[in-house]
């Protein structure tokens, strides 16, 4: 298999971690939706991050997706959610919460980096933030309530979703979210950022290098 696209991209990225967590095999390819526009359209003409180039060629997209697929490659062996309603109910609240978070940040990332500075919106703007700070707000909460399981061995898609999203945010719109108002969401993402499956796909615009990379 072959992942498409820039680990800057929280949604590459969840999905090069969770890969891994799975014990999935795959190729990484560090390919920019806008600097490598023409590179990514030959691999997949709708050019979007991620794209998984799965082993018979087909082409799928959507981290959450590509997430459902490798789970269905990787089962019986793992799974990436809790098997009992109770703890899917928590992985879920928790993975909307931080993929609206996501969300959220990256429009505001776009706003500012891609949208001309005359057409920006203040009131679409403040919106965006608003909701940013409730998602990371309820985030916190449900972090007090129940923390996260901070183990290669124990973590669902919960851990990796929320801990990749946060590095997001932190690198991309830390005005708007700051890490002291969100002191377990810090401390979750700086204690998993130290497992082997994190550091082999760090954030930024480097290549996945873990041991099962050809």
């Amino acid at each position: 298999m072959q992942l498409i696209g820039m680990l800057d991209s929280p949604y590459v990225r969840r999905v090069a971690i969770s890969l891994q967590l799975l014990g999935l095999p795959f190729e990484h390819r560090s390919v920019s939706v806008f600097r490598g526009y023409a590179q990514f359209e030959a691999i997949n003409p709708v050019v979007k991050a991620p794209s998984l180039v799965c082993d018979d060629a087909t082409v799928l997209m959507d981290s959450t997706l590509i997430i459902e697929y490798a789970q269905a490659l990787a089962a019986p062996r793992k799974s990436p959610l809790p098997a009992g309603v109770a703890g899917l109910q928590h992985a879920l609240r928790v993975i909307g919460l931080a993929l609206a978070a996501c969300e959220k940040s990256v429009q505001i990332v776009y706003e500012h980096n891609v949208r001309p500075p005359e057409k920006r919106h203040a009131p679409w703007l403040d919106r965006v933030g608003n909701q940013l700070r409730a998602a990371c707000g309820a985030l916190e909460t449900e972090l007090a309530r129940q923390p996260l399981p901070v183990t290669s061995a124990t973590m669902d898609q919960a851990g990796p979703t929320t801990a990749v999203v946060w590095q997001f945010i932190q690198q991309a719109t830390p005005d708007a979210t700051p890490a002291a108002a969100h002191p377990l969401l810090q401390a979750y993402s700086a204690a998993v950022e130290r497992l082997p499956e994190f550091m082999a796909a760090p954030h930024g615009e480097g290549v996945y290098r873990g041991p099962q990379a050809s």
